[in-house]
């Protein structure tokens, strides 16, 4: 029997600096879910590091409103102009029922206010900074010293997207009771492009072909793939590297290839999504410095492909080393990511990887991710909903 429960309509307003990468899509993938839902979203980014296909999806949204505001990643005097900018939108916009700021600079720019009517504000970091092990003593007791101040005083709720996550959040000093977990959510990503994306590129169909997707930053350490497979190269004359993404380091990571020889072999594009071109992989490599829950890892993942993982926040929870794929430390030595990559040249123990893969590639549905924040917002405006409804179970109540 169907039972028709009112649904409050939520005014959000969800506030993204880095505008691109992984925490880009999870904006984007919450924005749509929330529209969808019937609530009324209105969205904040910054240009200044934004992708132009994060910008196209997002305007062709048909949200209630979109916001661009300057936010620079490193702080800074524009800090000031960028806060009265989201600060004017609350008041020219609203009223907001909660505010959501992803990422650092969105998150502390959300949550300092001065006096007035409270509006609930939720954090989600995206992965803290001092999450980050190569990051000196000083940044870590800068950073976690600022993110203890608004986690302890000026947020509502701090969504964070692991386990690993929350357990670092808890030990900088941030409350537990403001804390909550919702892991990342993801579609699974299209597939029959394998023979066409290989073509398009060159590379061979029998190829064993490595696969990196990802910010060409620091934190994702793109380097690290490149100085491993120039190791390997000559053992594996059939292997190949692809790498997908843009960044602050593309002219470095380019300039890596060609002196280690590696043209021809290892190649960066930046013209097909990450989603579609996990299809072509034999094996998702990531050998970043620190992660949260990182959407590639996610999504591939949940195309069933065997991963090869440093060992970082999420990785444990997409990765049971040895059965889909291999964990390895986290190091800029090349030598443990070399070894790794050619134990996936036994063929024998890629088919097992693979098989494996396959069997779990259900695990993680946008529609969970969906369902559990937005049960984080209904408890911040005190609105109690029975369970998890079907659409045709909710009934809108609009709230002037």
């Amino acid at each position: 029997m169907n039972v028709n429960v009112r649904i409050r309509r939520l005014s959000l307003l969800q506030v993204l600096e880095p505008s691109g990468g992984g925490s880009g899509r999870h904006f984007l993938d919450l924005c749509r879910a929330m529209q969808r839902r019937g609530h009324s979203v209105t969205a904040v980014y910054s240009p200044v590091r934004a992708e132009e296909k994060f910008v196209t999806e997002l305007e062709g949204m048909g949200l209630d409103a979109v916001h661009p505001v300057a936010m620079q990643r490193s702080p800074g005097p524009s800090d000031l102009r960028a806060w009265r900018q989201i600060r004017n939108i609350v008041r020219r916009h609203g009223p907001f029922d909660l505010i959501h700021g992803h990422s650092s600079k969105a998150g502390a720019l959300t949550r300092l206010r001065l006096p007035g009517p409270h509006i609930p504000v939720i954090y989600t970091p995206h992965a803290f900074r001092t999450m980050d092990p190569f990051l000196n003593s000083r940044g870590q007791t800068i950073y976690g010293g600022i993110e203890q101040l608004l986690g302890t005083h000026f947020s509502d709720r701090i969504i964070c997207v692991s386990h690993d996550e929350y357990n670092h959040a808890v030990s900088i000093g941030i409350p537990e009771d403001r804390l909550r977990v919702v892991v990342n959510g993801v579609a699974s990503p299209p597939v029959g492009q394998r023979a066409g994306i290989r073509a398009r590129y060159g590379i061979p169909p029998d190829a064993l072909l490595f696969g990196f997707v990802g910010r060409l930053t620091s934190q994702k350490a793109p380097e690290r793939i490149v100085n491993a497979f120039a190791r390997i190269a000559n053992s594996l004359p059939d292997a190949r590297l692809l790498m997908i993404g843009t960044g602050e380091m593309v002219a470095d990571i380019e300039a890596l290839i060609a002196r280690a020889g590696l043209t021809g072999r290892a190649q960066l594009q930046s013209d097909i999504s990450g989603a579609a071109a996990i299809d072509a992989f034999d094996v998702v490599v990531m050998p970043s410095r620190y992660e949260a829950m990182s959407y590639v890892m996610l999504e591939a993942a949940a195309g069933g492909k065997p991963l090869l993982l440093t060992d970082v926040g999420g990785a444990r929870m997409v990765l049971d080393p040895g059965r889909n794929g291999l964990l390895i430390e986290n190091t800029d030595d090349p030598a443990p990511l070399a070894n790794a990559m050619l134990a996936f040249s036994d063929l024998e123990r890629l088919r097992s990887f693979t098989v494996q893969a396959r069997s779990r590639k259900d695990r993680y549905t946008l529609g969970g991710m969906a369902d559990q924040t937005e049960e984080i917002y209904f408890d911040l405006v005190g609105h109690r909903v029975p369970g998890l409804l079907r659409k045709s179970e909710r009934v809108l109540e609009f709230h002037a």
